[in-house]
């Protein structure tokens, strides 16, 4: 760690603030950075991160991280940084983009000599605060080599999943899976709450049979159960906007996915009843209301 002296951080939302905030008192590093929203640098800088602009941040940072809502955004800012940073340097995607952008950006700055990676984040924003994420990570092994030293201070899981894209490849199919899985979820319990079952003692069951998972154990049982869907966790419209990123991507390579595309539809009514900012398992509540 001693060829880093000053990393930059873009995108101070919900797992951007903690995992900014775990990367400065962690690394024991000067962290510049930056948000539209100045509360949580207002909250960061107790901790030593110091507010900059974008062009302050790549003068200065010789790893900058993005932690931005969807690929648009960190399309957005990756154009602005493209001119400003410079050989040797290192962008980091902490977000959930497509794959083609991702390799897309990639190559840009490739072109420029800037090195590149894409690594998504999993997991739940406790885990963000606890510093537990799981991290899946697109990179030439010497760009992993240089950038999990910092990733590990926000993260007990880090993957090299292989070249650029691969880490947008992982969390993308992650997700996809874990999205139709507690759509399944939701379809048990309504089928079994119009049974007469009841739903806890069901899904207690569950957990010993093998429908057991971590969905189960942590959606299906915290949330979709008692009904709990907060606000400021991951939404409804976040989740679609990351299934729509697998969708596209079996469009691109010519499969069809129908289990992905009803969990897509069970999202598209729960934002259209007025639901999207809620915990996205608020799928459940739109699963009962589909009886015949």
């Amino acid at each position: 760690m001693a060829d880093i002296g000053t990393i930059g951080f873009i995108g101070l939302g919900v797992m951007g603030e903690p995992m900014c905030r775990n990367m400065a008192v962690r690394s024991g590093l000067r962290l510049l950075a930056s948000d539209l929203d100045a509360a949580p640098l207002e909250r960061l800088a107790s901790h030593g991160v110091v507010r900059a602009d974008l062009p302050c941040i790549a003068e200065q940072a010789e790893i900058v991280f993005l932690s931005l809502p969807s690929g648009k955004e960190v399309e957005s800012v990756a154009r602005q940084l493209l001119p400003l940073m410079r050989k040797g340097q290192t962008l980091v995607d902490l977000s959930t983009s497509p794959v083609a952008l991702t390799q897309a950006l990639a190559n840009d700055f490739a072109q420029r000599g800037i090195d590149y990676a894409d690594a998504p984040v999993a997991r739940t924003r406790q885990a963000a605060e606890q510093g537990t994420l799981a991290i899946m990570v697109g990179a030439a092994k010497p760009v992993f080599d240089r950038i999990e030293p910092l990733l590990v201070h926000c993260a007990s899981d880090i993957s090299h999943c292989g070249g650029v894209g691969a880490g947008q490849m992982a969390k993308i199919l992650n997700n996809m899976v874990l999205f139709q899985t507690v759509a399944a979820l939701g379809e048990a319990l309504a089928l079994a709450q119009s049974a007469g079952i009841d739903g806890k003692a069901m899904f207690e069951t569950l957990t010993t049979g093998s429908a057991d998972s971590f969905a189960l154990r942590s959606h299906g049982i915290k949330a979709v159960l008692p009904g709990i869907f907060p606000e400021r966790a991951f939404s409804a419209r976040y989740a679609l906007k990351d299934l729509s990123y697998a969708l596209d991507l079996a469009r691109e390579n010519g499969l069809r996915l129908p289990g992905a595309e009803t969990a897509e539809r069970y999202l598209q009514a729960a934002i259209a009843a007025g639901d999207g900012d809620a915990y996205w398992p608020v799928i459940s509540r739109h699963i009962e209301k589909a009886k015949t």
